[in-house]
């Protein structure tokens, strides 16, 4: 865009931009959450009040039922950074050929408490979950 507007080319404006300006490019990282004050309150009143509960009733944690749910792909191929090799300096480069990834889809789905699993199932994309 800077060779471009200024009408250079794009090497030269590389170089002023990285070598002359000293810049790099770079990703941003994920953050999950980004809290409000209050939000981060509101999140400190509800620990408390588990905290609480489990201290008034020894049973409390035995109650607890989750669960959680994720979709996967039937094949998921390797990505270019995963099937990377150490090579010698003759040596071909390895090829990796591009793969698409599967369309079946499959939801893993699973419940549990204290004990362990309580229910898990298999759910083909488009299907829908049975009641427990």
């Amino acid at each position: 865009m800077i060779a471009d507007e200024v009408n250079i080319g794009k090497d030269t404006a590389r170089k002023l931009v990285v070598e002359d300006m000293r810049k790099r490019k770079i990703c941003s990282s994920f953050i999950t959450h980004s809290l409000t004050s209050e939000q981060k309150d509101r999140r400190i009143v509800a620990c408390r009040d588990l905290i609480a509960t489990a201290d008034s009733d020894p049973h409390f944690f035995k109650k607890i039922l989750t669960g959680d749910e994720t979709w996967c792909f039937a094949y998921d191929p390797t990505t270019k950074r995963q099937s990377a090799a150490w090579v010698g300096e003759t040596s071909p480069w390895p090829k990796k050929v591009r793969v698409q990834k599967s369309r079946v889809k499959i939801m893993l789905v699973i419940f549990f408490d204290w004990q362990g699993v309580i229910h898990k199932e298999f759910v083909p994309e488009g299907e829908t979950i049975n009641a427990v």
